[in-house]
């Protein structure tokens, strides 16, 4: 399987070289360029890496939407040629005879008509928009006429990143008679330790196991017999289960096998990411300067910024990020 991301390109891609060459390029229209307003960005949506989804490009005086870093600028589908080119780069991949894909940040390739400005009764000058640019219905009617334009064709399977929905509306991507999906990657237990109503993901909370069980049942049931689970722990993105959900202290072999067997025997595929198998643990590196990762950056010159004091910024940051130090004792 591939990962296939549709939602942006890196902005060393030869499409957004063009497209940011000048206003009349013939591929400006692949990406989502705005003037700034009142001399700010072009809304107040805040990026999930931290900072403004917005990046002032000085060349063409205008401004390119980017949901996650400033080197990611979302592909615009609201047109139809740069859909089209998407198309033939799947169909490419689909005759090499790769067997499915997982389609990154697919939730979010729609976008609210005209960029309004979210609710912002702080005046910050950037605020959280999910309910702007996540899961808009929209983004159902291009899934099926993605499979149905190309997908249809070929016996691969599907599997969508699909942030802030509950499993009634995954139903939605992954019903048997929807032709969306075959399965979706949720995000629900994965902010159960946030505070902030489960959109601070370094606001940390404490959590219940309780919590934990009510969440994982509520998918399993309500999928049940109408669509299927993709179930994971883990991942690039999130701590490691053994320090999250376990203890990775004296009882970490104990608690990764007990993590393994609680994730195999739900229904539905499982999902593992590199280093699980093996039970490692979060990394603890005493400066950001050991970090290379684009959100753990962001977070601490945003908290920086803030005057938030280092220790508590570090402490959050060895919480949420999984690092990539192996464990000396591996799992048996």
């Amino acid at each position: 399987m591939m990962d296939l991301v549709l939602n942006h390109t890196s902005d060393e891609h030869p499409w957004f070289v063009e497209s940011r060459s000048s206003t009349d390029n013939p591929k400006r229209d692949f990406y989502i360029w705005r003037k700034g307003k009142n001399g700010l960005y072009p809304n107040n949506w805040e990026s999930y890496f931290s900072g403004s989804v917005w990046e002032y490009d000085p060349k063409t005086d205008e401004f390119y939407m980017h949901l996650y870093a400033k080197q990611q600028p979302d592909l615009n589908w609201e047109n139809e040629a740069m859909v089209e080119e998407l198309y033939k780069m799947i169909r490419w991949w689909l005759a090499k005879g790769v067997d499915g894909f997982r389609f990154d940040a697919i939730a979010h390739i729609v976008k609210a008509i005209g960029l309004p400005d979210a609710d912002n009764p702080d005046n910050l000058p950037v605020v959280q928009a999910y309910q702007l640019f996540s899961n808009l219905e929209k983004v159902h009617t291009l899934l099926k006429k993605l499979n149905e334009e190309v997908l249809f064709e070929f016996d691969i399977m599907t599997v969508g990143e699909t942030s802030g929905l509950g499993p009634e509306q995954a139903l939605d991507y992954v019903g048997e008679d929807r032709n969306e999906l075959d399965m979706v990657f949720q995000f629900e237990h994965m902010y159960l330790d946030a505070a902030s109503g489960g959109t601070g993901k370094w606001d940390i909370r404490s959590w219940t196991l309780l919590e934990l069980k009510k969440i994982m049942s509520s998918w399993q049931t309500i999928l049940h017999g109408k669509g299927w689970n993709a179930n994971y722990l883990s991942n690039h993105d999130q701590p490691r289960p053994v320090s999250r959900f376990g203890d990775d202290g004296k009882y970490r072999v104990e608690s990764a096998k007990m993590l393994g067997t609680f994730m195999q025997m739900l229904q539905g595929t499982p999902y593992i990411f590199q280093g699980e198998e093996i039970g490692m643990t979060n990394v603890s590196f005493d400066s950001i300067e050991d970090y290379r990762d684009v959100e753990t950056l962001n977070y601490y010159e945003q908290s920086r910024l803030r005057g938030q004091p280092e220790e508590a910024t570090m402490n959050a940051i060895r919480k949420k990020k999984p690092g990539q130090r192996p464990h000396p004792h591996a799992v048996g």
